[in-house]
């Protein structure tokens, strides 16, 4: 059967397989229901373990007790509710010193939404969108769904960036430069001089191309640092920047998808730029956010989950990962642990933990091979739990040598 000429070949292809993270988040499933959830160990997928904070109970009892059901289950605007807009843009501008209006937010089904939008919104059949491995999976699916092509920059030792790399791969056909900090998957946070020196070789290379290079910064956890870690907000770096954010992560509200786009007053093209979303919204049918959870999040601003979960869970991993002989650069942000495999072949190794009931994701589809990706967004105990068995892969590992 020729499936091209009944349907869309590439969504049939997506349709068909699950990205690696749901492939072994489905086989928990299937797993946990063989031989109880307490004997599986799964840290595939980033779902925050640590609920939400009690004032977004308290915020949605309110909302939905004093609201009229026929305006809190209606529409809103198509890019979002005007209130919640300015509420957010004043949030951005005092908190980050980053002028902003509501007419420069665009209210989105979370950053997967504000990212397939803005890519929509800004390439043409054909224009290459650079993007620092390791990265978050998905990037390739959005770029090329949305007619582009993705160039891979390949990271330094620390995963720190590659900006030399970076500014020989910039030609004539970039349009758009993708970054992710804290990154998904290896916890790293680029530093304010990191961000400043990639904004001067975007300038740079602007001027030599004469078009304009767009930053858009990939952000659902921002605020998911440890110690006195900043994260530099873009557009006080990079004119022509969009910022796509999500509650996801820092209000553990993954399932509720709501999030945003915020266009750089300061692009050139601002006007031109945000009338694109608004069209590329429309044309993917992903105009009113969910207008209920809308409200929620604009009295919830600044707020956080506890936070301190995470580093602690990052510590006790950390830790004894490295006590038996696993490598790993410790993350500043995030709550992944990106480990060095203990074989070169990430897929095999993950096989092999599976036999301890250990469920990791191999860093291929990040673009780094020979690596595995751990969530630590799981429960304390668990993670006690699961050390002997990574005790015991580490010396089935050292056995083999």
């Amino acid at each position: 059967m020729e499936y091209n000429k009944n349907f869309n070949e590439v969504s049939f292809k997506l349709g068909s397989t699950r990205s690696v993270i749901r492939e072994i988040f489905e086989y928990a499933k299937i797993r946990s229901e063989k031989i109880g959830k307490e004997n599986v160990f799964d840290f595939s997928i980033g779902n925050p373990s640590v609920p939400a904070p009690e004032n977004v109970k308290k915020k949605l009892i309110d909302i939905i007790s004093n609201t009229d059901p026929v305006v809190l289950h209606g529409y809103s605007s198509a890019q979002g509710d005007l209130q919640v807009r300015q509420k957010i843009a004043s949030y951005i501008t005092s908190t980050y010193n980053a002028e902003m209006t509501a007419d420069n937010i665009y209210m989105t089904c979370g950053a997967a939404a504000s990212l397939t939008i803005s890519l929509r919104a800004l390439l043409n059949s054909g224009e290459e969108v650079i993007t620092f491995a390791p990265y978050f999976t998905e990037y390739k699916v959005f770029v090329e769904a949305s007619g582009g092509v993705l160039k891979i920059i390949p990271p330094n030792d620390d995963f720190s960036l590659d900006l030399k790399k970076f500014a020989e791969t910039i030609n004539e056909n970039t349009k758009a430069v993708i970054i992710n900090s804290p990154n998904n998957p290896s916890g790293a946070v680029y530093s304010a001089k990191t961000i400043e020196e990639l904004s001067n070789i975007l300038r740079e290379k602007s001027e030599l191309y004469d078009r304009h290079i767009f930053l858009i910064t990939d952000e659902p956890y921002r605020e998911l640092v440890y110690g006195n870690e900043e994260v530099p907000y873009i557009t006080n770096y990079y004119d022509d920047s969009i910022v796509c954010y999500s509650f996801s992560k820092s209000l553990s509200l993954p399932g509720e998808r709501i999030g945003y786009i915020a266009v750089s007053p300061k692009m050139k093209l601002n006007k031109e730029v945000y009338a694109s979303i608004c069209g590329a919204g429309r044309a993917l049918g992903y105009v009113c956010a969910p207008v209920l959870f809308q409200r929620l999040i604009a009295g919830c601003l600044g707020e956080t989950s506890d936070i301190s979960i995470y580093a602690k869970n990052r510590d006790i991993l950390y830790n004894a990962l490295k006590n038996y002989g696993y490598e790993c650069v410790k993350p500043s942000g995030a709550f992944y642990l990106f480990v060095k495999a203990l074989e070169d072949d990430a897929k095999k190794f993950c096989e092999t933990a599976k036999k301890y009931e250990l469920l990791l994701v191999p860093g291929d589809d990040f673009g780094c091979h020979g690596y595995v990706r751990i969530a630590y967004c799981v429960s304390t105990e668990m993670i006690e739990r699961s050390l002997p068995s990574f005790k015991k892969l580490a010396e089935e590992y050292r056995t083999k040598a």
